[in-house]
């Protein structure tokens, strides 16, 4: 009797153990952030021996030699896991199932994930944005002119401690000029220097005498002065401004500093009544501590001051691929990208619009099925079983025949 006979349960003996281990990963990671589960899938061997054999229509060819399973993990990377909210100013879930985080181990080898539970990591001075390997996870870097880079790289939070004050350079104003009864009307704004909180500035109406409807606009500002060309407000009858609608302005400031102010009051009126201010606007603003920073809902790590403004420090980068299938995982939650995975684009491109694409302060959960695995633990032990079965019948019947023989 062949030993080929053993062949066969010891295949399936073989398969069947590593189809445990794959339904033992994916319970061990059930609750690993971004984890693609893993199945087992099985094959015939094909045997190597053909053979040639007539019917009625002629001569096939066929194998005598089949026998055994083989089997190799398939991993569900397209099948998303479920997205829940965090208190993490770093984590981020992507919304799309063919996007994937980049990351760089640092020495010029590139991943992909879906594990957005990004951390800090401080490095020779320098801080930077990690995935929980400790990658180094890859981003647009934010130009002064607010574009980003073309070209992604570490993200690395590069920020001011204090933000400066930033000067007032644009004042939109709607308020109304009383038509009797005054002669003067005041108007107060609150502008901002290259090197102040912000100053007190009137903006002063003064009637001009033998003419109608019209007024001198001048300005007093705190510790500066106000330069510009004599200004005459004419209105309408009607009380609606004739001109000028708009004008420039310079403060000259005591330090030596100066702005310079676009003023629009196309909007002011000439009406009996009170002179009450009903709109101000105005573009500058006060310095701020840094107090806060994160990742925003367009995937951008963003630092926050204490006044209310934004910088933006880079904006994450995510790939996307025509086969992404065919990614390869070095764990549950890193892949690599061979030659397979064909074209790679930017999901998130520098100068795209990415709000739809990812969810701050959130994360995607593995996607393993619990009920699905525990029913395929009860399948492949019975599979086990009935191999290790044939194996001892087949020990049982080889015995018989060296008993025979002997």
């Amino acid at each position: 009797m062949a030993l080929s006979i053993f062949f066969p349960s010891v295949s399936g003996l073989n398969a069947q153990s590593d189809a445990l281990g794959t339904v033992s990963d994916n319970i061990a990671n059930m609750r690993t952030v971004g984890y693609k589960s893993a199945e087992t899938m099985f094959y015939t061997l094909l045997g190597s021996q053909p053979a040639v054999k007539s019917n009625a229509s002629g001569l096939n060819s066929s194998r005598v030699d089949v026998h055994g399973v083989g089997d190799y993990t398939r991993y569900n990377i397209l099948q998303n896991g479920t997205i829940a909210s965090t208190d993490g100013k770093f984590d981020v879930a992507l919304q799309e199932n063919n996007a994937f985080f980049m990351v760089n181990d640092g020495y010029d080898n590139t991943y992909y994930t879906r594990a957005g539970d990004f951390n800090t990591l401080a490095l020779d001075g320098k801080t930077y944005l990690v995935n929980n390997n400790g990658y180094f996870v890859q981003g647009f870097k934010a130009n002064e002119d607010g574009t980003f880079a073309s070209e992604p790289s570490n993200i690395e939070f590069e920020f001011l401690e204090k933000m400066p004050s930033v000067p007032t350079s644009d004042v939109d104003i709607t308020a109304n000029v009383p038509a009797d009864g005054v002669e003067k009307s005041a108007y107060s704004l609150t502008i901002y220097g290259e090197n102040n909180d912000g100053a007190n500035m009137n903006m002063v109406f003064t009637k001009v005498p033998d003419k109608i409807n019209t007024w001198n606009v001048s300005f007093v500002v705190e510790g500066g002065e106000v330069a510009s060309e004599p200004i005459e407000a004419v209105f309408s009858d009607e009380g609606l401004l004739l001109s000028p609608k708009n004008f420039d302005i310079t403060v000259n400031w005591e330090d030596g500093s100066s702005n310079n102010i676009h003023m629009n009051i196309e909007n002011m009126t000439q009406y009996a009544g009170n002179d009450g201010e009903t709109y101000v606007y105005q573009d500058g603003a006060p310095s701020g501590q840094l107090t806060d920073t994160y990742i925003n809902e367009k995937g951008v790590l963003v630092s926050e001051y204490s006044n209310k403004r934004t910088v933006e420090i880079a904006k994450l980068a995510v790939v996307g691929f025509t086969a992404p299938e065919n990614l390869v995982p070095v764990s549950g939650t890193l892949f690599e990208a061979y030659s397979d995975v064909g074209e790679s684009h930017y999901v998130m491109a520098s100068d795209t619009d990415s709000s739809n694409i990812v969810l701050s302060q959130s994360l995607e959960s593995s996607n393993v099925d619990v009920e699905t695995e525990f029913a395929e633990m009860i399948q492949v032990q019975r599979a086990y079983s009935m191999n290790a079965n044939a194996f001892t019948v087949a020990n049982e019947m080889t015995s018989v025949v060296v008993d025979l023989k002997s």
